[in-house]
C-alpha cells in the first residue's frame, strides 16, 4: 500500500478534483498513493446542516464547531485502521502554525498515512483543536479563506516524495530547496527565442560543465533572491563557489637511491726493485 492522505473539509469536491488530476492522479491509479476527501458537514447533528455559530466573546466572522469535526476524525481514523494502517498524523491548517518549508514535506513523506482538517470562516473551534492536533500548520503569512489550498499544497508536495510517482528520484534532488538553494535555470526548444539564445554550455554536451554551471547558477541565484536560504545553505557547510585548493598528491616521490661508493681496487704497495745480483769475479791463480 501507498502513502494514504485524507483531507477533511467543507468542499471534498473540490479538494478530490485536484488530487485526481495529473502526476498524483496518475499515481493513485498506480496504487502508490491513495488519496480520500471528506465532507465535514455530513456529520453535523442539526437539521440545517450548520457547521458554525458566532464566536464567544463577540467579533466578526463564525467560527466551526468541534463536535462534526471530532466525527469527522474519528470516522476516518477508523477507516484507516480497517486497512491495517497505523493511526493518521493528524495535521490542521491553520494562520498560526508553523511556516510550512521542504524540511516539513519530507518529514510528513515518512508517514504511512496523513490527515489534513481544513478550517473556514474565521476559524475552528480551539478545543477540538487541542483535543486532535499532532501539529498545526500555516503555508504563509497571508490569509485564505479556508484551508482547502493549504491542505493541497501540503498534500501535492508530500504525495510526489513517494516512491513510484515522480518518473526519477533525482526529479526533486535537483530542484529549489532540496538542499537549501534554489533551482537553476531552465531551458528548452527553440535554442533562440525572441532574439535570446539558450546557454551555449548547455548545448556543449560537456556533462561536468554543465553540472558546474549549474550549481554556480543555483548559488549566484541563492545568494541574490534568498539571503536567508543562502546563510542556511553556509551554515550547513555548503561551498560558496570560489576554487578549492588543490589536494596534495597521494603519491610520495621516490626517494633518491643512497650514493654508493665504489672502492678503488687494492694495490700492493710499491717496493723498492731489488738490486741487480753481480757475480763474484774470478780469482787469480
Amino acid at each position: 500500500m501507498g502513502m494514504r492522505v485524507d483531507i477533511a473539509t467543507l468542499f471534498p469536491e473540490m479538494c478530490q478534483q485536484v488530487l485526481d488530476t495529473s502526476i498524483l492522479g496518475r499515481a493513485a491509479q498506480r496504487g502508490y498513493i491513495e488519496t480520500h476527501c471528506h465532507q465535514i458537514r455530513d456529520y453535523t447533528l442539526n437539521r440545517q446542516k450548520q457547521t458554525d455559530d458566532y464566536p464567544y466573546g463577540g467579533g466578526c466572522g463564525m467560527v466551526m464547531y468541534a463536535q462534526p469535526i471530532a466525527d469527522c476524525i474519528r470516522d476516518i481514523q477508523a477507516q484507516v485502521a480497517a486497512q491495517g494502517r497505523p493511526a493518521p498524523h493528524i495535521v490542521f491548517m491553520t494562520a498560526g502554525g508553523a511556516r510550512y518549508n521542504e524540511e516539513h514535506a519530507r518529514r510528513l513523506a515518512q508517514y504511512d498515512s496523513l490527515l489534513l482538517v481544513c478550517g473556514h470562516y474565521e476559524g475552528i473551534d480551539e478545543r477540538v483543536i487541542e483535543a486532535f492536533a499532532d501539529e498545526e500548520l500555516s503555508i504563509g503569512d497571508y490569509i485564505l479563506t479556508g484551508g482547502e489550498l493549504a491542505s493541497l499544497v501540503v498534500a501535492d508536495s508530500v504525495l510526489r516524495l513517494q516512491p513510484g510517482v515522480l518518473a526519477e528520484q533525482k526529479g526533486y534532488e535537483e530542484e529549489s530547496y532540496w538542499n537549501d538553494l534554489l533551482e537553476y535555470p531552465q531551458y528548452t526548444r527553440p535554442e533562440v527565442w525572441e532574439g535570446r539564445a539558450v546557454p551555449p554550455i548547455l548545448l556543449s554536451g560537456n556533462h561536468k560543465a554543465v553540472d558546474d554551471w549549474r550549481g554556480q547558477q543555483s548559488r549566484e541565484r541563492t545568494k541574490l533572491r534568498r539571503p536567508d536560504l543562502w546563510e542556511k545553505y553556509l551554515a550547513a557547510g555548503g561551498w560558496d563557489g570560489t576554487p578549492k585548493p588543490k589536494k596534495p598528491s597521494r603519491h610520495r616521490k621516490k626517494k633518491p637511491a643512497p650514493e654508493t661508493v665504489t672502492a678503488a681496487p687494492e694495490t700492493a704497495p710499491e717496493t723498492a726493485p731489488e738490486a741487480p745480483v753481480t757475480p763474484p769475479e774470478p780469482e787469480n791463480c
